[in-house]
């Protein structure tokens, strides 16, 4: 059965450091400094360090010669429906190796509410009644089913190799909530996305068939603060600088007028 879903206008971006997938590079673009953000693994999980108040994208590059299903998850909700995430639900649709930029929540096919990092208390799933998972990107990747050629019986029609399932959080209860402000987190809360401000992003709707009803890829970013990352061990801080001592630091060092250049007395 076709489903109904997004796709959108072509928008190049030439970064590739840094991504995570093979279907597709999935990275995480900082908007405010143009920074792609470094991916750290450790045991088994790919972080980035989010900068608290900084407006941030995901970015998706398809590497195939078609078109492609990438379902968007933000702490656990739908980037463009805003339902509790499920793989099933609707996504945006990449043309043969195209590249785009996912600024934030959808609102329409012209507008996106900013991706913005933000403390877990004020991020958009935690004031809409869905605190369980924020501190993750997820992206699921889908192939699309092509007609078969009338020559191909149903008994002999190619067969494909699905994942292995991956358990889907429960839906959990919703409420009215006002939009997230810009906040800081303490040292102790971790990093969430809120709702920022509203801007343009416009997309089209058109038709895909996903090959299976599993992801053909799976691919998570987790996130929080870079002093969080430190402290779980994610991160190593960066040594100090080597220097030698000096006895007076606070002395002027006389000096006279160097020579010039090939000078000679």
């Amino acid at each position: 059965m076709k489903r109904v879903l997004f796709a959108m206008l072509l928008v190049v971006v030439t970064f590739q450091a840094h991504a995570v997938g093979h279907i597709a590079d999935v990275s995480i673009y900082n908007r405010d400094t143009g920074e792609v953000l470094p991916v750290h693994f450790n045991k088994g999980q790919y972080w980035i360090a989010g900068v608290p108040g900084a407006r941030y994208a995901v970015s998706i590059s398809n590497r195939t010669d078609e078109r492609i299903l990438a379902v968007t998850s933000v702490d656990g909700v739908n980037a463009i429906s805003g339902d509790t995430a499920n793989w099933s639900q609707t996504g945006y649709v990449f043309r043969p190796w195209e590249s785009y930029q996912i600024d934030g929540w959808r609102k329409s096919n012209s507008e996106v509410a900013d991706f913005l990092f933000a403390s877990s208390s004020a991020s958009y799933a935690t004031l809409t009644g869905r605190p369980a998972n924020v501190g993750i990107i997820g992206v699921a990747l889908f192939h699309e089913r092509h007609p078969l050629p009338p020559a191909y019986s149903q008994r002999e029609r190619p067969r494909t190799v699905a994942p292995a399932p991956v358990d889907v959080p429960a839906q959990a209860a919703s409420s009215a909530s006002p939009l997230a402000k810009r906040a800081a987190p303490s040292a102790e809360e971790g990093l969430g996305t809120a709702h920022g401000q509203r801007e343009k992003s416009q997309v089209t709707q058109v038709d895909f068939e996903r090959l299976q009803n599993s992801p053909n890829e799976i691919i998570l970013i987790r996130y929080d603060s870079l002093p969080n990352l430190i402290a779980m061990g994610v991160v190593r801080p960066l040594p100090a600088p080597n220097s030698i001592p000096n006895a007076f630091p606070g002395a002027a060092v006389a000096h006279y007028v160097p020579d010039p250049p090939s000078y000679r007395p």
